[in-house]
């Protein structure tokens, strides 16, 4: 197994989860860690901040630093990693380890087919954590603390290179690493991810009153928070996942069919029921979670 203490690590793109995954990985003491972006400015800062050893802003000075890195985190959006990886694929020195932060996985998957390097090892991965804010200046290796990792390994990864990854996440501060296909990665998200930001987002655009949070009590700021979106990339990650979004709102749409044909028929007692029902099925997955996490410590 590499030793990241040996290892030069990588970083495409330093924005809000790069940034903060770099800053992450500085605490683990790897070799050295490089980095590109095409803002001078986020390099400079990074640089200035003593988060990374060297960056670089241009194609000539990447396809360098991709020929040193032993370990590299694609963070771009999906088709942005896909055409990265398809343009630089014989960039990467022999044996390197790549993998990427992105919301789907089956478009990357399937896209890259044959172009993979049979002498590099691409294991995908998908940080369950992030911000409604934007940018290297707001990231934070906080908001990893205690959250979800999944990992969707290929039939050709090297398991020593696998547990490589799983350590490194998990002294970042994730303390559930699931490990699953990409096609389950992708239904599973498109609940627990897509149709949150859609719901959040339909939400803030039902009601034209800007003073409305004169009104609120902490429920209405805690389900919008996320409806602060980055347009260009949720739309990407929604288009890239539509058959399984659009399977998720259908589902979301007829439980809300439902409690509000219980409402205009005033069926009290069928409403408390499914209340009560609801609630008992977010405590039990509660208590599943927490079972897990205790199972992993």
């Amino acid at each position: 197994m590499k030793k990241l203490e040996d290892s030069i690590v990588g970083f495409i793109g330093l924005g809000l989860m790069g940034g903060a995954l770099a800053m992450g990985l500085r605490k683990q003491e790897p070799g050295k860690i490089l980095a590109y972006d095409i803002n001078p400015r986020v390099v400079e800062k990074a640089l200035s901040q003593g988060v990374i050893n060297e960056g670089v802003t241009d194609s000539q000075g990447l396809q360098k630093m991709l020929a040193r890195c032993d370990l590299i985190f694609i963070c771009l959006s999906p088709m942005d990693a896909l055409a990265f990886m398809a343009l630089y694929m014989e960039d990467f020195k022999p044996g390197a380890i790549i993998t990427d932060i992105t919301g789907v996985k089956g478009v990357i998957v399937n896209n890259l087919g044959n172009l993979l390097r049979k002498d590099i090892d691409f294991i995908p991965g998908h940080p369950m954590a992030g911000s409604e804010k934007e940018g290297y200046g707001k990231a934070d290796d906080s908001i990893f603390k205690n959250r979800n990792y999944i990992l969707t390994p290929l039939p050709s990864n090297q398991p020593e290179n696998i547990d490589f990854i799983r350590k490194i996440v998990r002294a970042l501060g994730f303390n559930h690493i699931i490990e699953t296909t990409y096609e389950i990665h992708d239904e599973k998200i498109a609940f627990t991810s897509q149709l949150c930001h859609v719901i959040a987002a339909a939400l803030v655009d039902c009601e034209d009153d800007l003073s409305i949070t004169d009104f609120e009590g902490g429920s209405f700021g805690d389900i919008t928070r996320i409806a602060m979106i980055n347009a260009p990339m949720w739309t990407e990650l929604f288009m890239c996942n539509r058959k399984n979004l659009l399977h998720q709102i259908e589902k979301f749409e007829a439980s809300l069919d439902s409690m509000k044909t219980m409402i205009q028929g005033e069926e009290k007692t069928e409403l408390i029921d499914r209340l009560t029902s609801v609630r008992e099925k977010r405590i039990k997955m509660g208590e599943i979670r927490e079972a897990k996490t205790k199972k992993n410590k």
